[in-house]
């Protein structure tokens, strides 16, 4: 049976792809999507959607159509999953995170361990930065017993691209279920402010601006503080600042990117802007990590919840798409755009 799926449905991105294309390979079940990306301004696949399609046809010889650019609809039938050692080239600045998103859930009950390595963008708009993807993506699927390992040689910013990361997935037996409703007191913010081909002082202005928001709002945070200016090999030239803050039971994160005309002030202070946002909910988890985690909650059979600091209308999405391939329930206690609570069981 070939599930049907209205790529037009909620926010209506890549991200229904994504996902569809994880849980597809992972049961074996085919899908065929259509409407894709309809209300973009450039509706359809474009290159950094074909590749992730790529990835996955990579690790299950899925014989697939409609796998073209500005294609509205795609069929896309598995195979076996095999886990390997595999190479993709993303291609100029494509995100390579939204690929390891993609292929990830594909391989975590492989019988052996999966090596991708993926060059493109690493630090790019519109994805998780790498260090996103390493601080608080990796390190919480270890709390639900998900093993992956994070390195990167280059990295790869917009337009250029040319990062390359390396991506080390173990098997699982069974994933444990994530409760965090309290996020504790703040323990830790560090990070990274870093410039490629291009004057360290730059960095050092974002990482300046950033810690200069952060102490102007009201309140003290009086916790370690470890912000480090570095420069990063790269093909391209760019910026970015990461910024993890750390809990007592939780860590989130932040990346502000910089471009052309955009002052390395601005960049300090819109990271700033992220993380106040976050911590004045008082939620567990942030927006980017919600709709991330409950692909991978839905697998298991107890009950997970946790505190989102914003319900967003990419995790309503995602909630949609992974119950078109997997019995689960599920719960969302709050508004879009504000704070809530996501409860969520496989069956």
């Amino acid at each position: 049976m070939v599930i049907e799926i209205d790529g037009s449905y909620r926010e209506g991105g890549g991200q229904i792809l994504r996902t569809a294309l994880g849980l597809s390979c992972l049961f074996g079940k085919p899908f065929r999507i259509f409407n894709i990306r309809r209300g973009r301004r450039k509706p359809g696949l474009m290159p950094q959607h074909l590749t992730c399609v790529r990835a996955a046809q990579l690790i299950s010889g899925a014989e697939v159509s409609g796998d073209t650019k500005g294609s509205t609809e795609l069929l896309f039938s598995p195979g076996k999953v095999k886990s390997g050692d595999y190479f993709l080239d993303v291609g100029t600045a494509g995100s390579t995170s939204l690929v390891l998103h993609t292929i990830i859930p594909s391989l975590i009950f492989s019988d052996t361990i999966s090596v991708f390595t993926l060059k493109g963008g690493t630090h790019v708009p519109f994805s998780p930065s790498f260090h996103y993807l390493e601080g608080v993506f990796a390190a919480c699927l270890r709390r639900i017993g998900i093993e992956t390992r994070l390195a990167i040689d280059a990295y790869g910013f917009y337009p250029k691209g040319g990062g390359r990361v390396r991506a080390e997935i173990f098997p699982v037996k069974t994933v444990a279920p994530f409760r965090n409703r309290e996020r504790g007191d703040l323990l830790t913010l560090r990070g990274y402010s870093g410039v490629g081909n291009l004057p360290l002082s730059i960095a050092e202005r974002q990482g300046n601006a950033m810690m200069e928001a952060i102490h102007a709002t009201p309140g003290e945070f009086r916790c370690a503080v470890d912000i480090r200016t570095q420069n990063v090999p790269t093909p391209g030239q760019g910026t970015f600042l990461y910024l993890q803050s750390e809990s007592a039971n939780a860590v989130a994160g932040f990346t502000s990117l910089g471009e052309r005309g955009k002052r390395a002030e601005t960049v300090g202070e819109d990271a700033a802007k992220e993380f106040l946002a976050y911590y004045s909910t008082g939620a567990a988890v942030d927006p980017h990590l919600a709709d991330q985690l409950v692909v991978y909650l839905s697998l298991c059979q107890e009950e997970s919840v946790f505190t989102a600091s914003c319900i967003t209308e990419h995790l309503m999405t995602n909630l949609w798409t992974i119950g078109l391939f997997r019995a689960c329930r599920y719960s969302v206690e709050g508004k879009i755009g504000c704070p809530g609570t996501v409860i969520i069981q496989g069956k």
